[in-house]
């Protein structure tokens, strides 16, 4: 991925000490600028999930362990110093993200974890999931949105999508048994069961392509607003910190549980435009796979692992509770701009490559 404009003096920062060989008295220096912005500035930010500087400076920092930045020294990934910084900057956004899942889950009565099944697990995450009431983006893409709106609805999704899958993987070495099982049944399906056309990555670029739009990964980024990386952020946070296996199944399963009708709308909002099944394939893909994913994903997943390490039940509806709150921010951000006519991104983005 090409780096972006920075948005602020952090990102400023960061990519200013990404252009030195990682290791060097000149990196070093740049990180240590980094930091002192970094602890200077964070306890001024008010909303961390909406700053567009911290929140891209975090994406790239996460960018490094994924697919990496062009120009930038492979050696960054695990620069301690530069780690130091990440975690300076996860703190807060992980507050900030359970705080808005603690508003997001209001008041549940749970017995004892140790007394949990699987299945009752599952139901509480199925409950959840009926309890989300917030704003549909979903039918008013089926109902209402022009040309123009389904590729900015494209442009938030490419973020994440154009990379489906990757975030949750990293939890599969964290995982034993049932849990590790499921989940590695579930990334299957989602990396195209060995086929890699019918990866859903791919499927989605294939979309992106059938509206002359650039499907290359991170084309965009610029393009979105901070709570659109934030989503993404938090699959990030999740699935690198061993410590958070809970919350990254919780978040999975929330995901499968939430996304079958969506989708049957979402394909329904680019037919009655006329693209045919070249376009909705990756929309109509996952009414079907999802229908299956949810099931294992409550019952295996997130609640084989409570029944393994029922400590871990808190995380799992973290996870889940979490993704609600900030897909419904994000949700409420693009309908209160399409329904005024405004562009829910930062800038205009061109039709075609």
């Amino acid at each position: 991925m090409k780096i972006p404009e920075p948005r602020g003096p952090i990102s400023t920062a960061l990519f200013s000490a990404l252009a030195a060989a990682a290791g060097t008295d000149h990196a070093a220096a740049g990180v240590e600028e980094l930091r002192r912005l970094v602890t200077e500035q964070l306890p001024a930010t008010t909303d961390i999930i909406g700053d567009d500087d911290v929140q891209l400076a975090l994406f790239c920092l996460y960018e490094l362990h994924y697919s990496g930045l062009e120009g930038v020294d492979d050696e960054w990934e695990w620069e301690p110093d530069l780690i130091q910084v990440r975690r300076l900057l996860e703190r807060p956004f992980e507050q900030a993200l359970r705080a808005a899942a603690q508003s997001a889950a209001g008041q549940l009565d749970l017995p004892p974890a140790a007394e949990m099944t699987s299945d009752a697990v599952a139901d509480v995450l199925f409950g959840l999931a009926a309890t989300d009431t917030g704003p549909s983006v979903s039918r008013y893409v089926a109902k209402k949105a022009t040309l123009e709106q389904l590729k900015e609805f494209l442009v938030h999704k490419s973020v994440y999508q154009l990379k489906e899958a990757d975030p949750h993987t990293w939890a599969i070495p964290r995982l034993t048994g049932r849990p590790k099982a499921a989940l590695v049944e579930i990334q299957a399906d989602e990396y195209g069961g060995g086929r890699p056309e019918r990866m859903h990555s791919a499927l989605f670029a294939r979309t992106m392509r059938g509206l002359g739009m650039d499907d290359h990964y991170g084309a965009y980024v610029e393009a979105v607003p901070a709570v659109s990386l934030s989503a993404v952020n938090m699959m990030s946070l999740f699935g690198l910190n061993r410590r958070l296996r809970g919350a990254i199944t919780g978040h999975l399963a929330i995901y499968e549980m939430t996304s079958s009708q969506p989708n049957r709308l979402y394909g329904n909002g680019f037919r009655r435009h006329g693209f045919d099944a070249e376009v909705t394939h990756y929309f109509d893909e996952h009414v079907e796979a999802d229908a299956v994913h949810e099931q294992i994903a409550g019952r295996d997943l997130a609640g084989g692992l409570v029944e393994a390490e029922p400590e871990l039940l808190g995380d799992v509806l973290f996870g889940a509770t979490a993704v609600m709150a900030i897909d419904g921010r994000l949700s409420t951000h693009l309908l209160a701009c399409w329904e005024s006519g405004e562009t829910s991104l930062r800038a205009a983005v061109p039709a075609a490559a």
